[in-house]
């Protein structure tokens, strides 16, 4: 008998539709066991809604491009199941905050995407490809302090996080600054000082406040914080030595 009720149960999903001036919509959607957000969003486009527009792509909690807001906080709506997040039945999914909003729960990237390019992110090599491959010691402790980044997938959910960003748009933000942070400790990387610069620069690490909702919201357990910090540590000890 539970179970029979348990599968008839109805959700409350209210959904994001429209731009900057849209609203939420509701929608009812069966209950099922193991439903995640993105399961649920589906739904919707397939059956009720069919000009809903969203992103995913792996499902699997690989690529990161269905980050969607929900209940308030930055999540990848394909590992994240209802029955975690739901308040009493009540869900409520809007895009990420801190980015222009394209149509429903799609956002515009190119701003967090540019924050790359801001702080000094792109790899520049020391070697050309006639050269033999540089040698890193995997226990170094700059290659250590490399590695603690470097699966960051560019996601935004950080982005989303911040509170920083929320009312300053000048602050590059947590996945730009890590990124900076795994190049400073990248013996390859042949602009070791221009990338600190420019991540120390006009909305660097500085702007942070250390709030850490960055490393709390990471969905892959980094800790953009711990960068930032060591991009501050820098201003006061130099670039890190390969030791």
């Amino acid at each position: 008998m539970n179970k029979i009720k348990r599968e008839t149960q109805e959700l409350t999903v209210r959904v994001w539709r429209g731009k900057e001036d849209g609203k939420l919509v509701t929608y009812q959607v069966m209950s099922r066991e193991n439903q995640t957000i993105l399961d649920i969003i589906t739904e919707i486009q397939r059956f009720q809604e069919p000009g809903l527009a969203y992103r995913f792509a792996c499902r699997v909690g690989v690529c990161g491009s269905c980050a969607m807001t929900v209940n308030g906080r930055p999540r990848w709506t394909c590992r994240t199941h209802v029955k975690k997040v739901s308040h009493e039945g009540v869900l409520t999914i809007e895009p990420l905050r801190n980015l222009p909003r394209i149509k429903d729960l799609v956002c515009d990237l190119a701003p967090f995407i540019d924050t790359w390019q801001r702080a000094g992110a792109p790899f520049s090599g020391t070697k050309t490809r006639n050269d033999a491959p540089a040698l890193v010691d995997p226990e170094s402790s700059t290659r250590r302090a490399a590695e603690a980044g470097l699966q960051c997938i560019n996601c935004a959910v950080c982005y989303s996080a911040c509170d920083v960003v929320s009312w300053n748009r000048n602050y590059i933000g947590p996945a730009g600054l890590n990124r900076a942070w795994t190049l400073i400790n990248d013996i390859r990387h042949s602009d070791r000082k221009q990338t600190f610069d420019q991540a120390f620069g006009d909305g660097g690490c500085g702007s942070c406040h250390s709030h850490g909702n960055c490393t709390r919201h990471c969905p892959i357990e980094l800790n953009p914080s711990e960068s930032i910090a060591g991009l501050k540590r820098v201003a006061f000890k130099g670039l890190p030595k390969d030791v």
